[in-house]
């Protein structure tokens, strides 16, 4: 078992108390830290919305974490991990007793998927995980670095979601939100790659399925997802509207004319006032009322609406509309603002006046109401089962690691698309290994050629085939080149001890709950 010690603050003076004031240190060491995530189901649903809009849309974006990607190093081995009690294990969920399999065929465990989150850089990432029995069938379990930024002083990744058996944009069981992360005080604070796991409770699942139109009634009351849609229609379309939504049914919102021909005040037909911008001359003549030819097409200036419109203007502003004046395509006035002779500034006064102009086609401006159809998927457990957790257990058992790796070995050479998930097995080395860059001192070593993108794979030892259910002994954590020939062919994991056990105890006996209700409302 390694701990990281800060030394203390201020010297002491008499061997009795240095000795004491350890001792006080060591027993409030702190083991694990855990931090929110989605804090209710307002920000649970909008975490989900995020990906599912626009038909899962940034879940076919996501491309998989490579933190690691361009370190291919020989770890260094070293000792035997070192246990710091007795063995123990919980069973997966639902189950009596567990039973190594025979068979050499291997069926893949329900219970993978991956987590989908956002990094600072604004960069949509997956990792690999696993559903993992608790008390409440809401837990998963990956890699430390899969749920805290270690790239950000260790605060939880954005918008993170567990999606078991996701598949090219495909979410069969539903979108499970994170509620509340846990992990290694010395992973947290230290980015102690010796902790290098997290557990995370999450919400129930939740479905998208659509949207449905509503009455402003129902609008107002519903407490999910909701949106409007604006449309332009014909005035015989509007009265439709009314007539078989009533009062509550699609919103009026503004007429609107889709013409500019100009006409007087005596055309027959429908006509609106707008504005037009004319010279200071013609200005002054709408002041008095004047009729002035060529001003507007029909001679005639509508009543109201004379506004003149002075802009302050930066000098690149005043020279930039100087050259528009004078190829026409400015109407209004340009002046420097000076005191005495000295220029302080510029301006331009622009001059507004009213004029008629002929409707055509008016269209009439709805607004709809939608809400969101969300259907809750129920516990994650429920649906895919849980694996059990082991702690504290020999190295030299047999194990499958499952993940979803995508990254190109550093020859460039790229065996797999991280689109459908992959296995290893074998027995790991007796040997821990060592990285200086992670702070790594006792990781678990196993023979594998999955490259990144398997982060969080777990480790399974005592994998039965037919039920797809084992022990979870450990997640993926780093990748190794030990032959030096620039591809992956080692995947190593935190050994789970006491302190493993503690972390995840307290998460799988926390409760979550729903993010919708039956009629796909915000639950409370």
């Amino acid at each position: 078992m390694k701990r990281i010690l800060l030394p203390a603050g201020g010297a002491v003076l008499a061997t009795g108390l240095l000795a004491a004031g350890l001792a006080g240190a060591a027993q409030a060491d702190p083991v694990s830290a855990t931090d929110p995530m989605a804090k209710n189901t307002a920000e649970a649903k909008s975490v989900a919305s995020f990906w599912t809009a626009s038909n899962n849309e940034a879940l076919k974006q996501a491309t998989a974490y490579y933190w690691d990607a361009k370190e291919l190093p020989k770890l260094v081995s070293g000792g035997k991990p070192s246990a710091d009690g007795k063995a123990g294990s919980v069973l997966p969920t639902g189950e009596a007793k567990v039973v190594t399999p025979k068979v050499k065929n291997i069926n893949l465990p329900k219970t993978i998927g991956k987590v989908f989150f956002v990094n600072k850089k604004g960069e949509y990432k997956w990792c690999s995980a696993t559903s993992i029995h608790a008390k409440y069938r809401n837990l998963v379990a990956t890699a430390g670095h899969c749920v805290y930024d270690v790239e950000n002083n260790g605060h939880t990744l954005d918008n993170w979601v567990f999606v078991p058996g996701y598949y090219q944009g495909k979410a069969p069981w539903g979108i499970y939100v994170g509620k509340q992360a846990w992990t290694h005080y010395d992973f947290d604070v230290y980015e102690d790659y010796d902790r290098d796991y997290a557990f995370v409770t999450v919400y129930n699942g939740i479905h998208e399925n659509g949207e449905k139109q509503v009455t402003g009634d129902e609008f107002a009351k519903f407490t999910g997802p909701k949106w409007t849609k604006d449309a332009w229609i014909t005035e015989a379309e509007y009265k439709t509207l009314l007539d078989k939504y009533g009062p509550n049914g699609p919103q009026f919102t503004v007429p609107e004319s889709n013409t500019s021909e100009k006409v007087g005040h005596d055309y027959p037909g429908k006509k609106t006032l707008g504005t037009v911008e004319v010279t200071e001359l013609g200005w002054e003549a709408a002041k008095k009322n004047t009729v002035i030819d060529n001003i507007f097409k029909n001679g005639e200036i509508a009543p109201g609406g004379k506004d003149r419109v002075v802009k302050v203007l930066t000098e690149s502003e005043y020279k930039e509309l100087l050259a528009k004046k004078a190829a026409g395509g400015f109407l209004g006035k340009l002046e420097e603002v000076k005191q005495g002779d000295l220029v302080v500034g510029w301006r331009s006064i622009q001059y507004y006046v009213n004029q008629w102009y002929k409707i055509d086609d008016v269209k009439f401006g709805v607004r709809s109401f939608f809400i969101g159809l969300s259907k809750d998927a129920g516990r994650l457990g429920d649906n895919v089962g849980g694996q059990g957790f082991a702690w504290n257990q020999k190295t030299g058992q047999p194990v499958y690691i499952f993940g979803y790796p995508a990254a190109a070995h550093g020859d460039g050479n790229k065996p797999f698309t991280g689109v459908t998930p992959k296995w290893c097995y074998g027995k790991p080395t007796g040997k821990v290994y060592v990285s200086a860059a992670h702070k790594v001192e006792e990781h678990v070593g196993l023979k594998c050629s999955m490259t990144p993108g398997a982060d969080g794979s777990p480790w399974l030892i005592k994998y039965n085939n037919s039920k797809r259910l084992g022990l979870v002994n450990g997640v993926t954590s780093l990748f190794g080149d030990q032959d030096g020939n620039s591809r992956y062919d080692l995947s190593t994991s935190a050994y789970f001890d006491g302190e493993t056990a503690e972390i995840y105890n307290k998460a799988a006996n926390v409760w979550s709950g729903r993010i919708v209700g039956p009629n796909g409302e915000l639950y409370k």
